[in-house]
C-alpha cells in the first residue's frame, strides 16, 4: 500500500468513527406531532376545509399559524388553503397575500397542475408567481 492510499484510508476510517459517535436524532411519532397545538389546529383547519366549513377551517388555519407551525411545509399548506378559502370567497387581495405567504414561508411551496387549473385560485396563483 501507498503511504498516500494508506493515510486517505485512516481518514475515511477515523471520519466514519466520528460520525458514528454523534447522537442519534430523536424519533418523533405522530402522537408526538398531533399533541403539539399548532399541529393540531392544522389537522383541525384541514379536516373542517375538507368538511366545507370554511369558516372554522379559516379559524383554526390562522390559530394554527398564530400558535407556530414548525414545519416549512406545513406552513405552506396552511397559507395555501386560506388562500383557496379566500379566493372562493372573493377575497382576492387576501388571497394573493396567502399565496406570497405560502412561498415565503416554504420556497419549494407551488399548486398541483390541477389545483393551477381551478377558475377561482388558479389565476390568483399565476399572477404573484
Amino acid at each position: 500500500m501507498t503511504r498516500t492510499f494508506l493515510a486517505f484510508f485512516m481518514l475515511a476510517v477515523l471520519a466514519g468513527c466520528a460520525t458514528t459517535q454523534s447522537k442519534p436524532a430523536p424519533v418523533v411519532g405522530l402522537l408526538d406531532v398531533v399533541s403539539r397545538p399548532a399541529e393540531r389546529a392544522l389537522q383541525g383547519g384541514l379536516r373542517a376545509y375538507d368538511d366545507a366549513q370554511y369558516a372554522d377551517a379559516e379559524k383554526q388555519l390562522n390559530q394554527a399559524l398564530q400558535a407556530g407551525l414548525a414545519s416549512p411545509r406545513d406552513k405552506g399548506a396552511a397559507h395555501k388553503t386560506l388562500a383557496f378559502i379566500y379566493c372562493t370567497s372573493k377575497r382576492l387581495l387576501e388571497c394573493e397575500a396567502e399565496f406570497r405567504a405560502a412561498k415565503q414561508a416554504d420556497p419549494s411551496f407551488a399548486l398541483s397542475k390541477s389545483e393551477q387549473g381551478h377558475p377561482l385560485w388558479g389565476p390568483v396563483y399565476k399572477k404573484v408567481q
